[in-house]
């Protein structure tokens, strides 16, 4: 009896995963209130498209952090995981072409996809010129909690990479560059566990550089030697910056820390994974070969 209880409250502890790809198991990044949280905004919802403005479905107004868990099949399953953080210039999530649609496809080459839903906008009172630290803290805790839960999840937690677009690629940026920068009171044991992504896939990130010194890094933004492996992706003709990518790749090859870059002549800011028929739609294909080099798509 007692056992037949206690399997009974490990199934409710754990949540089990989805097998499907269309649907994710969706996960509540902290237990209860999230740090730093004043809950002073409206209702989350979604803004309306704008004429001739790309369809997407962008997430405004959140307050509820969460992890949204895409499985690989079975059989491609290659212990692989990467904590997606779509952009939005920190004030709304692209939800879908940046966040939801990349999940899918990194299931069909083995990787679980979990969609990272932080806190957008910048709370009443943050500083307009810096990056919300709540952000931050979610970042932080979602690296911990997949690790945490990393043989629940079937996961290698030696295998957790962060693949962040334009405002989240900063975000993933700022995340793995401050490893052991304190941004919230621990609330448990899964905020022992270290917050550093083992690699990084950036998309088009966006402010690694200063707006007016482009040869010069954003403060929060701290390459070294032991930065995780990083790939980049950037269009030449990216209104926000190529600069954050080029310096950055130029930064950890002169580190010795192995790096990837690939500038596109066209494909401007926000091109997601959706395919326009243009040569820059052709980056996830780069990943794959890179993270099948670097090791991450064997079993």
């Amino acid at each position: 009896m007692i056992r037949q209880l206690l399997a009974i409250c490990f199934l409710i502890a754990v949540p089990v995963l989805a097998r499907s790809a269309d649907k994710p198991t969706v996960v509540d990044l902290w237990p209860g209130k999230a740090p730093g949280e004043k809950g002073e905004l409206p209702a989350e919802s979604s803004q309306e498209n704008k004429p001739g403005q790309r369809q997407v479905n962008r997430l405004q107004n959140i307050t509820k952090p969460q992890l949204h868990i895409y499985k690989p099949a079975k059989e491609k399953d290659t212990g692989t995981a990467i904590v997606i953080a779509p952009g939005g210039g920190y004030n709304i999530l692209a939800w879908d072409h940046e966040g939801e649609e990349v999940a899918k496809w990194l299931t069909t080459i083995g990787v679980t996809g979990i969609v990272l839903k932080y806190r957008v906008p910048r709370r009443p009172g943050d500083p307009a010129k810096e990056p919300p630290l709540t952000a931050f803290m979610d970042a932080q805790r979602a690296i911990r909690l997949t690790r945490a839960k990393a043989s629940d999840w079937g996961i290698n937690d030696k295998k957790i990479g962060m693949l962040g677009f334009s405002a989240g690629g900063h975000l993933t940026a700022w995340t793995a560059t401050n490893p052991d920068l304190k941004s919230y009171e621990a609330i448990d044991d899964t905020d022992k566990l270290s917050a550093k992504p083992d690699f990084l896939v950036l998309i088009y990130p966006a402010y690694l550089v200063k707006n007016e010194k482009k040869d010069e890094f954003a403060p929060e933004i701290k390459w070294t030697k032991d930065s995780p492996p990083t790939f980049f992706a950037h269009a030449a003709n990216d209104p926000v910056t190529p600069e954050s990518s080029i310096r950055s790749f130029q930064e950890l090859n002169r580190l010795e820390v192995p790096t990837e870059l690939h500038i596109y002549t066209k494909g401007g800011h926000g091109y997601g994974i959706r395919d326009d028929g243009l040569p820059v739609n052709t980056w996830p294909a780069r990943v794959g070969d890179w993270l099948t080099n670097q090791g991450y798509l064997k079993k």
